[in-house]
């Protein structure tokens, strides 16, 4: 008798329960949600900076007397000062270093060695960049570079002039932290020429400095 009631007590249940499922399944559903997008982090290099820089430089130095070429090479390294705008995706700055240098190299000609030396370095340059590759800021630079070219002769006389001349470059620099970043750099640098004659007791002896500079920089945001 038990097993009768509850075989009919479990067919008024599905009786009563199949059309609720059937309007349950007829229900319209509410509309699909992607997930909301999130946008890349990118570093924001806005602002005053001051830096730190080492690296290498190697080049090439062209005497007219005798007709000799030194090629200077050595150590570089120094302090960094600039100031960027970010655009959109670009970014438009100033910078400026000045760097001690141990860039030398020597010839022998007649009598002897013949010396070129550039014991400091500095520039002032425009920087482009773009800023749309999360923490990476590929650029390009170019302005004015200014240092000493120094010329020694076998008899140790020496002639020296702070020359101005120009620069031009590319680097990448990467956002490290919310304030620090870090970049590697090549620039080409031209000093031009002096005349050296005068002090060798010559007519003209014009001696010119060109170098190739790889460095690193370490630099904080304000």
């Amino acid at each position: 008798m038990t097993t009768t009631v509850s075989r009919i007590g479990f067919a008024a249940a599905a009786i009563l329960f199949a059309p609720l499922a059937a309007n349950a399944a007829d229900l319209p559903r509410g509309p699909y949600k992607a997930p909301a997008y999130v946008a890349p982090a990118y570093a924001n290099w806005t602002g005053f900076y001051v830096g730190l820089n080492a690296g290498y430089g190697f080049g090439k130095s062209n005497w007219d007397l005798p007709a000799i070429s030194p090629s200077p090479k050595g150590f570089v390294g120094g302090g960094t000062i600039g100031y960027n705008l970010q655009t959109g995706l670009w970014l438009w700055g100033l910078e400026g270093d000045v760097d001690y240098s141990a860039m030398k190299g020597s010839t022998d000609g007649p009598g002897g060695a013949y010396e070129t030396k550039n014991s400091w370095l500095g520039t002032g340059r425009a920087r482009i960049g773009y800023a749309g590759w999360n923490n990476f800021l590929p650029y390009i630079t170019g302005g004015a570079a200014f240092g000493d070219i120094k010329a020694t002769a076998p008899n140790g006389v020496s002639a020296s002039k702070t020359k101005v001349g120009w620069t031009a470059g590319a680097g990448l620099e990467y956002a490290m932290w919310s304030n620090w970043s870090v970049k590697a750099e090549y620039l080409y640098v031209d000093l031009g020429k002096f005349d050296a004659g005068p002090t060798f007791g010559v007519a003209a002896d014009n001696v010119s400095f060109k170098a190739n500079i790889v460095r690193a920089g370490l630099n904080y945001r304000f």
